[in-house]
């Protein structure tokens, strides 16, 4: 005798769960310009390393005589593969099937798929569509009862945060448990024109009202209420692309930067461009007129590994600009001001946006490189509404309590309470200052007339002695006058810049391989 019979029965029942919800729906799916979610995951993963978990999980249907007669999977997919050739947990909601909610299969998947993750230090990609987890109305009718709410599993994703990096890609209208899920990542991605996020969605929102007369007035709706333009502006979802395609290389190259778990190092690649690379251009980056502004992502081209730059969140809290890339083929975790919006000036969600991914960088041992062009914090009514000394002081006390080695470089203004928040100033200042640098408690200029009001009052030629005391002044405030006391450490020459931050990179990288 042999189990014939039964492997036949198994491969009836994976094939029933290959058909997902059915040809319908799934050409419905695609004819959303969506791919389906086994697409995604053969997508996503290295060729042919997808091994899938669970996959005849569902709710099977019996004829009279107890025979299988269908089967309807559960909404969601997970396994275990690799990207970039290391292993992960994959995931994704099978929108086909009652659009995504864990009440039409086994929440259990999901809660295993956290699991593996968590106990297996194993990075999580969650790929999510529909409500991705949550339940639906119909439901309700089904089980008879209303319940109180609850999320089977949390805490696991709560601890996975804590564990191993997590990358979550929305790729379909996401709400409720779907959008929670989305947030609770270390790198999240919309697709404009097919994502949307909301707590509940439109349909909810406006009490099924006569608003929607057509499938285009529901997808506007979707957009106004949760699309890319809201929530990757936000920061509620760090990035956009314009593809799922794109969505899936976007995911690959950031976990190309991370370990594979917190405590583990991440990996450096063979170095493909010379740590002695010295770029004229840096030479006259920085204007001489304070109040122009330059490209600060030019010098990140100009400085970092070419090609290696993945910056996050460029849409929101935009006076800094956060990026992953390399020197000398080192992954390091980059902060620089961006002189082109608000003058560089921290608001509130700049300071959220740094505090966030300065976190980021200690949590997975990333050394960090602060590009300096700081004239403080956003002030003004609105500034002081939105609670920006709050938010500016968590981002400071972020940088404090960073362990990893981190070397600033101040290009130009570092001034007051956010400028100071450059580095850890209680530790080795590992920094190096431009012959542009600019810095004090505040602008010279902002507190000049209020400062020498009498004596520009007493004056015959109250202009003219405005003018003697800005000249005077100008030569306290040469940066070699903080070198000459030791105030700043090294004035480099711009050029320069490079080299040495690939000498810090070494080192850095010398001292958390010692660690372990």
């Amino acid at each position: 005798m042999t189990w014939e019979k039964e492997l036949e029965e198994l491969r009836q029942r994976e094939a029933l769960a290959e058909q997902m919800g059915g040809a319908d729906k799934v050409a419905r799916q695609h004819g959303r310009g969506k791919m389906d979610a086994r697409a995604r995951l053969a997508a996503i993963c290295d060729p042919g390393s997808f091994r899938e978990i669970g996959k005849i999980a569902g709710k099977g249907h019996y004829d009279e005589n107890g025979d299988l007669a269908g089967v309807l999977p559960a909404p969601f997919l997970f396994g275990k593969a690799t990207i970039n050739g290391r292993p992960v947990v994959a995931t994704a909601d099978d929108f086909t099937i009652r659009g995504g909610a864990a009440d039409a299969g086994i929440s259990r998947k999901m809660v295993q798929a956290e699991k593996m993750a968590h106990e297996l230090k194993l990075p999580l990609i969650r790929m999510i569509d529909g409500t991705g987890g949550g339940g639906s109305v119909k439901t309700l009718e089904q089980i008879g009862a209303t319940y109180i709410p609850a999320v089977p599993g949390w805490s696991d994703i709560v601890r996975n945060l804590d564990t191993v990096p997590v990358v979550t890609l929305a790729l379909g209208p996401t709400a409720g448990l779907g959008a929670a899920r989305t947030v609770a990542s270390h790198y999240s991605i919309m697709v404009r024109g097919l994502s949307q996020l909301f707590a509940a969605g439109p349909a909810v929102v406006d009490g099924l009202g006569d608003k929607y007369k057509s499938a285009e007035d529901h997808q506007q709706a979707k957009e106004e209420l949760g699309g890319v333009d809201i929530h990757t502006r936000n920061g509620v979802v760090d990035d956009e692309v314009a593809s799922e395609a794109e969505a899936f290389a976007r995911a690959r190259y950031f976990l190309s930067f991370m370990p594979e778990y917190a405590g583990q190092l991440a990996r450096r690649t063979a170095p493909s461009d010379p740590t002695d690379r010295r770029e004229e251009a840096l030479l006259s980056l920085v204007p001489r007129d304070d109040k122009q502004v330059y490209s600060m992502r030019r010098a990140m081209d100009l400085i970092l590994d070419k090609g290696t730059v993945f910056e996050i969140g460029k849409n929101w809290g935009r006076a800094a600009i956060t990026a992953l890339a390399r020197l000398d083929g080192w992954p390091v975790a980059v902060v620089a001001s961006d002189p082109s919006y608000l003058g560089g000036s921290w608001e509130a969600k700049t300071s959220e946006k740094v505090e966030r991914f300065v976190k980021l960088a200690d949590q997975f041992r990333l050394p960090i490189v602060h590009l300096v062009d700081n004239p403080g914090f956003m002030i003004g009514r609105e500034a002081e509404m939105a609670g920006t000394i709050r938010y500016g002081v968590n981002a400071m006390n972020a940088i404090y309590k960073a362990s990893v080695p981190l070397a600033s470089v101040v290009l130009r203004r570092a001034y007051g309470i956010a400028g100071s928040a450059m580095s850890n100033a209680e530790t080795y200042q590992y920094r190096f200052c431009w012959p542009s640098g600019d810095w004090g408690s505040l602008p010279i200029a902002g507190g000049l007339e209020v400062a020498y009001k009498s004596e520009i009052e007493a004056a015959e030629d109250p202009a003219a002695e405005l003018e003697a005391i800005r000249e005077r002044l100008g030569k306290v405030t040469s940066p070699f006058r903080s070198a000459e006391r030791f105030n700043v450490e090294d004035i480099i020459d711009p050029r320069d810049t490079r080299p040495l931050l690939c000498e810090f990179a070494q080192l850095a990288w010398r001292r958390l391989e010692s660690e372990g």
